[in-house]
């Protein structure tokens, strides 16, 4: 996974957790250089490790065994296999990754496929997008054999008039047939114009908005799945052929 923006809600969390426990004071002072303390924990060799956070990416601290010297950077083993990233993805991103997914699928949203389907997307996405729309077309042979079902969560980022599609589009009668009818035409039959949007769709819309930037997606689409290793994946912009089949695969 991506390193995402909204990781430093949980990491504050965590953080929060371990001011209860005595730091020894190397650690202090590199805490004092803008490492945000998470949790301790035992290194190989029984070193004593602990995570932490600098601007939002995670770090690893390591005590000397005289316990007068820190060190933060990476610990490896002598296969060459990084130890800190292990540590960092599994205590971290992983957790952090499985949170976030939680609120995506808790997101309203237009709907495709079926609900026993192998992998299950979010798209963030523009009426005007043209990545958007290939890469809708490109998915749709995965959903008809219900290899992947995918909630498509829409938003007005590209022109000035894509929040007033967006908003007709989920304030039809039938908001997927009429994302459908738009995706499939390739944007030719757009829907109807509303005079006033309704509130509830303006708060939708602004809501998608607000949480794809908080993401740290700057267009669309923005593309996120839970693999099958529970590790939420991030694609943004238009999948290149490895990321169309890791998707497919639910990799």
């Amino acid at each position: 996974m991506k390193k995402i923006a909204l990781i430093c809600s949980l990491l504050g969390s965590l953080a929060a957790q371990a001011q209860n426990a005595p730091l020894p004071e190397p650690v202090k002072q590199i805490e004092k250089q803008g490492i945000e303390i998470i949790k301790p924990f035992t290194a190989p060799g029984g070193v004593e490790g602990w995570l932490g956070k600098y601007q939002d990416t995670g770090v690893t601290i390591y005590l000397t065994p005289d316990k007068k010297h820190a060190i933060s950077g990476y610990m490896y083993d002598a296969q060459g296999n990084n130890l800190s990233e292990k540590i960092i993805n599994d205590e971290i991103y992983i957790p952090a990754g499985r949170e976030m997914w939680k609120t995506l699928t808790q997101a309203q949203g237009i709907k495709e496929g079926s609900e026993e389907a192998n992998c299950k997307v979010v798209m963030f996405a523009d009426p005007f997008c043209p990545y958007c729309n290939k890469f809708w077309h490109e998915v749709q042979p995965l959903i008809k054999d219900k290899r992947v079902s995918m909630t498509t969560l829409l938003v007005g980022v590209i022109r000035p008039e894509s929040g007033q599609y967006a908003a007709a589009i989920l304030a039809a009668d039938d908001p997927r047939q009429a994302w459908y009818d738009l995706e499939n035409s390739n944007g030719k039959s757009k829907p109807a114009l509303k005079e006033n949007t309704p509130r509830p769709i303006f708060n939708q819309i602004q809501s998608n908005q607000q949480f794809m930037d908080k993401l740290g997606a700057n267009g669309t689409p923005a593309i996120y799945y839970l693999n099958k290793d529970r590790a939420l994946q991030q694609i943004l912009g238009m999948p290149n052929a490895q990321q169309m089949a890791d998707l497919a695969a639910c990799k």
